[in-house]
């Protein structure tokens, strides 16, 4: 075959990933993709090389250069939500794939447009948004975010003269003094000469991000190579002579976790317990039933786990692949995925990275629960330390709607929503007493931003400082009318920003808890805080 072959024959090969391919013939290609050029300058040079050349420059007579000019704030939009992608859950929820294609159907859309006379900016906006990008978005908080950068960057101002995409007032000086503004030029060379005089390095402020971004984005990648590195490391037998074996460091800690369980919980004593709360006609008892009865199957589980993975050290029973992969797991300080997880994929405990941290976040839920159940209510509930935080939410907005149950209007559970007020105490010990309504919640951190007691508003985050601690906050329930009248008149015209909150660092809409409202000022409004990817977090790790 090698012998009438032409020299220069190539086989393209392209299939989805299947464990049935070849590894052989896998090992033997080259790889070859066509994925999109990292940073901002890379990213829009690419676009004004294979999608913007001359010939389209020129394709609008009336208004051409409001046309060049928001022909390079789609290119500059279009790299900006790719490199957003980077800074994980912080940058997009969900990182989404946008390709040439959404770009291309943006620029005909405009095109079109614009020969039909003047431009109507809604119709724009709801075009890139909703329609082209926002086709592939399914996160409504970064269909929100997407929506913020339309509305900010593709306006009738970004026409004017001074327009530029730099912040107002940066944090950090950018690189070179250097001015992202819009230009109009007749000549395509003239816009490769001005993109490649961008800086090499992208400030995370010109995403609209904290300059803390970019340490988010270096933790992201330095953990991400320290789990390749462990991954990869030889998970042999025990070791010989007077080396301790794997086997018996992980017996020991196994001893040593069954040593500091809790005692187990018993149906028939909290049952008891619960009645003289106020018995399971309280949604809160309710709620404080159904968490020790999750908090009991996870004791049970890893308790029976760790005697059967003895007994399997020991030679007394099989070891299974579900023991191996708990040693495994154990020796690693890592959690098992059997007491993460269910077989179905649902999260059966609490997600946290190292044993240590794991086991740690059970004594305290463990100390929360038993201390509601013998000593009665909290001062302040420990979010973080629900299996289902939504719904010690909800249980609190059915009580507080019986309370109201004699008003003239009679409240009903799907005519209320939250009602969220930043308190100003830091220290948990300081709340002596639960508000007359709703509860207090404490265990919350801000990233992206921060909160100053003395203004009461959102502020910017401090340098290398990821998380910030929420004081303590109140949660109660109002009248949707009310709710509304009251923000008017608490945060003025510009409003609050709703910040989401979420049990772990992944935002997506599985660890969604609810929304919180918190006041910002009119020079950095919601849309500013939007853009920097406030969000509050139960977990940070």
């Amino acid at each position: 075959l090698k012998e009438g072959m032409d020299a220069n024959f190539r086989l393209f090969i392209t299939a989805l990933p299947d464990k049935a391919f070849p590894m052989g013939l896998l090992q033997m290609c080259t790889k070859v993709t066509n994925e999109p050029p990292a940073g901002l300058k890379a990213g829009i040079l690419r676009s004004y090389t294979v999608i913007v050349d001359q010939d389209r420059l020129e394709r609008v007579d009336t208004g051409a250069a409001q046309w060049r000019q928001l022909l390079f704030a789609l290119c500059f939009l279009h790299s900006t939500v790719q490199e957003r992608r980077k800074f994980g859950s912080l940058g997009w929820s969900i990182p989404y794939e946008y390709n040439n294609g959404d770009l291309t159907a943006c620029i005909l859309f405009l095109e079109k447009h614009l020969y039909n006379g003047s431009i109507s900016w809604p119709t724009f906006q709801y075009m890139v948004c909703e329609a082209q990008y926002g086709g592939k978005i399914t996160d409504n908080l970064d269909r929100r975010l997407f929506k913020t950068y339309t509305n900010v960057w593709l306006n009738n101002g970004t026409c004017q003269e001074g327009f530029s995409f730099n912040p107002k007032v940066p944090i950090f000086k950018i690189q070179d003094n250097f001015v992202y503004k819009v230009d109009s030029h007749e000549q395509i060379s003239n816009y490769h000469a001005y993109i490649k005089s961008f800086p090499e390095i992208d400030s995370p402020e010109i995403f609209g991000l904290h300059p803390n971004a970019d340490l988010t984005f270096r933790v992201k990648e330095v953990n991400a190579l320290f789990d390749t590195l462990s991954e990869t490391q030889p998970k042999g037998g025990g070791g010989g002579g007077d080396g301790v074996s794997r086997e018996d460091i992980v017996s020991e800690k196994a001893v040593e976790i069954i040593g500091r369980m809790p005692e187990p919980y018993v149906e028939e004593e909290y049952r008891v317990r619960i009645n003289k709360l106020g018995g399971l006609t309280v949604p809160l008892n309710i709620f404080l039933y159904q968490e020790i009865q999750r908090l009991q199957a996870v004791l049970s589980k890893v308790t029976f786990m760790l005697k059967q993975l003895r007994l399997a050290i020991n030679g007394e029973v099989v070891m299974t692949e579900d023991l191996q992969a708990c040693l495994e797991a154990i020796y690693g300080a890592k959690v098992p995925g059997m007491w993460l997880v269910t077989v179905a994929g649902d999260e059966f405990s609490w997600i946290l990275p190292t044993l240590g941290l794991w086991f740690s976040s059970l004594l305290m839920r463990d100390e929360q629960d038993r201390t509601w159940l013998m000593s009665g209510r909290p001062n302040t509930y420990w979010l973080t330390g629900f299996f289902n935080p939504q719904g010690m939410l909800t249980a609190m907005k059915q009580e507080v709607c019986r309370k109201h149950q004699k008003d003239a209007n009679k409240w009903a559970l799907d005519d209320i929503v939250y009602h969220t007020e930043v308190t100003n105490y830091t220290n948990v010990d300081s709340v002596k007493s639960g508000p007359p309504e709703g509860c207090y919640v404490h265990g919350l951190f801000l990233e992206g931003g921060a909160w100053s007691r003395e203004q009461a508003q959102m502020v910017e985050s401090e340098p290398k400082t990821l998380f910030v601690p929420l004081p303590v906050l109140m949660v109660s329930a109002n009248l949707k009318n009310e709710e509304l009248k009251s923000r008017k008149d608490s945060y003025g015209s510009q409003g609050p920003y709703d910040c989401p909150c979420y049990k772990y660092r992944a935002r997506t809409d599985r660890y969604f808890i609810f929304f919180v409202t918190l006041r910002c000022t009119p020079e950095k409004n919601p849309s500013f805080w939007t853009l920097r990817g406030v969000g509050l977090l139960c977990n940070t790790d």
